[in-house]
């Protein structure tokens, strides 16, 4: 049975900087609890190493659909852990944007399901996103940026290529993409 996670947070920061930050996966580690490393393959595919509860998941993520400025969807592809998701962006105004993040999950062996019965996931992903804001709020700008699209057609197999790299010392395109409308399963 799986879990459904759904939670928003307002940041203090316009809505392309946010969508930036956001892309920036191998980052994540520096605001979401429990994740031990994201390595970026391609533009399209992640390797994720979590530890959580002291176990230990491995899996890789595919990005599904990315609409800079809007949304980010992805999916997991191989690996321990069974779950996809949405990360979409809304402005506030020119200084605001509205981020809301769903996630759907199975959980996995014992302390999975604890942490499900007990609430932990829904607490995580307010924890993350709560990270999150501090992290991007406490910036001057965004760790670097990604701005291509990828489209669902296209997942499946291979990469997509059209990004580009927007800031200096931003790594190669696909060194940042974030989830955003529904996977296709």
């Amino acid at each position: 049975m799986s879990t459904m996670v759904h939670d928003t947070i307002q940041v203090d920061a316009p809505l392309r900087e946010v969508y930036d930050q956001w892309t920036q996966f191998e980052e994540f580690p520096r605001f979401m609890d429990g994740v031990e490393s994201v390595q970026q393959i391609d533009d399209r595919h992640l390797h994720w190493r979590t530890k959580i509860a002291g176990v230990t998941r491995e899996f890789d993520a595919e990005i599904v659909d990315q609409l800079p400025d809007e949304r980010i969807s992805w999916r997991t592809v191989g690996g321990d852990v069974k779950q996809k998701g949405v990360v979409t962006f809304e402005p506030v105004d020119d200084t605001h944007t509205r981020v809301t993040l769903a996630l759907d999950m199975e959980p996995e062996g014992f302390v999975e399901k604890a942490g499900k019965a007990l609430g932990v996931v829904d607490s995580r992903v307010e924890g993350d996103l709560k990270r999150f804001k501090s992290f991007i709020e406490d910036r001057d700008r965004a760790t670097g940026a990604w701005r291509g699209r990828l489209s669902p057609g296209e997942a499946g197999g291979g990469t997509a290529g059209g990004g580009t790299a927007t800031s200096p010392g931003t790594p190669p395109p696909g060194q940042g993409n974030p989830p955003g409308s529904w996977p296709a399963s």
